[in-house]
């Protein structure tokens, strides 16, 4: 799999580049099946499995493998990587993988959804700010 959906951080290009390096932007894609929560005390969010749910993101391609390398450690120990089925806005269905948090940390989670307009506009900045280090992986 060479490519990745994205509903975070990640959708902002200079973050994924400063992670992963190069890739290709495809454009915007929807992910049914998971919510994207606010994690406690964290700009960043975490997909978790709910029905009827959709999550809006942006999938990446030709990802080489060093910055699928980087990106596992980047998302670290919260995260596992899964193979799942996004819908572009073309309607055109891709496959990718995505990160999901896992169950043992899902008390992390707040009842609150994650906007992406929202961390543009509030949290980006502070995400740099505390995460610097994410540009040594």
């Amino acid at each position: 799999m060479n490519a990745l959906f994205t509903y975070g951080s990640l959708m902002c290009e200079d973050i994924m580049f400063r992670v992963a390096g190069a890739c290709q932007v495809a454009g915007e894609a929807v992910l049914d099946g998971f919510r994207c929560f606010s994690v406690c005390n964290e700009e960043y969010p975490a997909i978790a499995p709910r029905e009827d749910a959709v999550t809006r993101g942006v999938l990446y391609r030709n990802i080489a493998a060093d910055g699928w390398r980087k990106l596992d450690d980047f998302e670290g120990e919260m995260y596992e990587r899964r193979s799942v089925t996004v819908r572009l806005i073309s309607g055109e269905a891709v496959g990718a993988d995505t990160y999901v948090f896992r169950p043992e940390f899902h008390h992390l989670l707040t009842d609150l959804d994650w906007r992406f307009e929202t961390f543009l506009k509030q949290g980006k900045q502070r995400f740099i700010e505390k995460y610097i280090g994410f540009t040594k992986i």
